[in-house]
């Protein structure tokens, strides 16, 4: 009866999604809050027609409880502490997988922690640098053109380092032995996506406040 009255109350998504950071690949955050049956509706009806407006049909989920939430997504859920000593280089292969099979398909794929600032930010830095070759540096610049708000923790910047540092050459080995010559013009999306950035008021502001202090860590 009281599911009927609308007063039961569930978990329902409240999606925010960012403009696209490549083609078909988005960066967004996801508040889970528990609401009446009314509420939830009225929620997963937005979530709905937001993820149709960018033709999303995947969904990378990386938070302390990542769980599917949205039927008729395909969803990849990683379940990881947003925590400096929290590992995500282990979940790069995956992740990458995802993205570029979903961008395949020319569906929308929408990566996601709860802010949308520090895990999803790296899982997506980790992929550009693997499809274009670029630096963690540059990746993250292009990734702040679209979204400022990006910024991983310290922990996590020091593992995007370690990545370019000790696997990117074996991963963009593995990645074009897997997929070939990469069918996006991803070089072109990022050289407008960093001169944007180039063009702001904060270009400096990875250069100058963040590799320093990476430089020391030995890594």
């Amino acid at each position: 009866m009281d599911d009927l009255l609308g007063v039961t109350h569930k978990l329902a998504s409240d999606l925010k999604v960012t403009p696209e950071i490549l083609p078909d690949l988005y960066l967004g955050n996801i508040k889970v809050t528990s609401v009446s049956k009314y509420q939830r509706l009225l929620q997963y009806a937005r979530d709905r027609e937001l993820l149709a407006q960018h033709n999303i049909t995947h969904i990378l989920s990386i938070h302390d409880t990542a769980a599917p939430i949205l039927e008729d997504m395909t969803y990849l859920c990683i379940s990881a502490a947003d925590h400096s000593k929290q590992n995500l280089i282990q979940y790069f292969r995956d992740s990458i997988m995802f993205i570029h099979e979903s961008r395949l398909k020319g569906e929308g794929c929408l990566v996601h922690c709860v802010a949308g600032v520090s895990r999803s930010v790296t899982l997506v830095v980790a992929y550009i640098m693997t499809v274009t070759g670029r630096g963690w540096v540059e990746s993250l610049a292009a990734v702040r053109a679209a979204r400022p708000c990006a910024g991983p923790n310290l922990g996590f910047l020091r593992q995007l380092e370690e990545f370019e540092n000790t696997e990117l050459t074996e991963y963009q080995a593995w990645w074009k032995e897997r997929y070939g010559k990469n069918s996006f013009n991803d070089d072109e999306e990022m050289e407008n996506l960093l001169t944007r950035k180039s063009n702001s008021s904060s270009s400096n502001s990875i250069t100058t406040s963040i590799t320093p202090e990476l430089g020391t860590s030995g890594t």
